[in-house]
């Protein structure tokens, strides 16, 4: 006998309350019934029902039984229902979390084109100045930067980016510019209190060879837009995603120092429950932030590759 047919046969007979109801319902004889049941015992070793002429009762093997049988039929019509509505056109309530600054300047955008090509959608946007916990909380999509601890999320990187150090050219003409990490600890540095990152303390690497330097300087923010501004003002040094730098970089009103060094990984990504990997609202939506961030003319303008 097929193990999801026992499932329902076993969730139904319950559901139904006796095997007459059961033979009914299955268009069998009684006997059949009780017949189906006895070889699901037998072949799993253990009585699940206790049974009377007039009733039938759940023996504590026959609800670990049921409870599971009724979990993995849910997620199996669940799973036939993504697939089947995986490519049709999405709709229904998309939640999605961001970064605040990159959220502002990127994502708020995207939302907006992708709202007008998919009217059925209604998205709620949420910034928060760090990641919220989507197992926990009711997000769909969280739009992330770097390393991604929980193993429980699908990652789909939706761009690459890097994190760069950089200051004013009138901060670099009062003050010098760096030449080694070690140098950092005498300027100046814009430091941000964001996610979980060790506070006021950098980490950079040259081939094999990496450190970290504790910097000091006399503004910090949680804020990266309040962060990136100072930097603007010539207030000190600052370590921020290239995505956020990248059109100041190509002005001149900002001067990248220490590009010979590297930070710890800070490409962006889409991340979601496993089980919203096949729902056509997050699939439309991941791609279209891919799309609309590979087309951006505020972006960096060395594109590196996505895979």
């Amino acid at each position: 006998m097929n193990p999801v047919s026992e499932l329902a046969f076993f969730a139904l007979l319950i559901r139904l309350g006796s095997l007459a109801a059961t033979a009914r319902e299955l268009n069998l004889t009684p006997p059949a019934v009780s017949k189906r049941l006895s070889q699901l015992e037998q072949r799993l070793g253990v009585r699940l029902l206790n049974r009377t002429t007039r009733r039938i009762s759940l023996t504590n093997e026959g609800e670990v039984y049921l409870a599971n049988a009724q979990r993995i039929l849910k997620e199996i019509e669940e799973m036939e229902h993504q697939i089947s509505s995986s490519r049709a056109e999405p709709k229904g309530l998309l939640r999605v979390n961001a970064p605040l600054g990159f959220g502002r300047t990127y994502v708020g955008p995207a939302i907006s084109g992708f709202a007008k090509r998919h009217p059925e959608i209604e998205v709620q946007l949420q910034l928060t100045d760090r990641p919220i916990n989507l197992p926990d909380d009711a997000i769909d999509v969280g739009i992330r930067f770097g390393d991604l601890p929980d193993s429980r999320l699908v990652a789909r990187k939706i761009a690459a980016n890097r994190r760069l150090l950089c200051a004013s050219p009138n901060y670099l003409r009062a003050f010098g510019t760096p030449e080694t990490p070690q140098e950092l600890a005498q300027h100046q540095c814009i430091v941000l209190r964001q996610n979980d990152v060790a506070f006021g303390t950098w980490k950079l690497t040259k081939g094999e060879y990496g450190e970290s330097v504790k910097v000091r300087g006399a503004l910090s923010t949680n804020d990266g837009e309040v962060a990136l501004n100072w930097a603007l003002e010539g207030h000190g040094i600052l370590m921020r995603a290239e995505w956020d730098l990248a059109k100041y970089l190509r002005s001149g009103r900002l001067v990248e120092v220490l590009s010979d060094y590297q930070t710890p990984p800070a490409d962006i990504y889409a991340v979601y429950l496993e089980r919203l990997n096949l729902s056509a609202k997050v699939s439309f939506f991941v791609e279209y932030m891919r799309d609309f961030l590979r087309k951006s003319t505020d972006g960096p303008t060395k594109r590196l590759p996505l895979w």
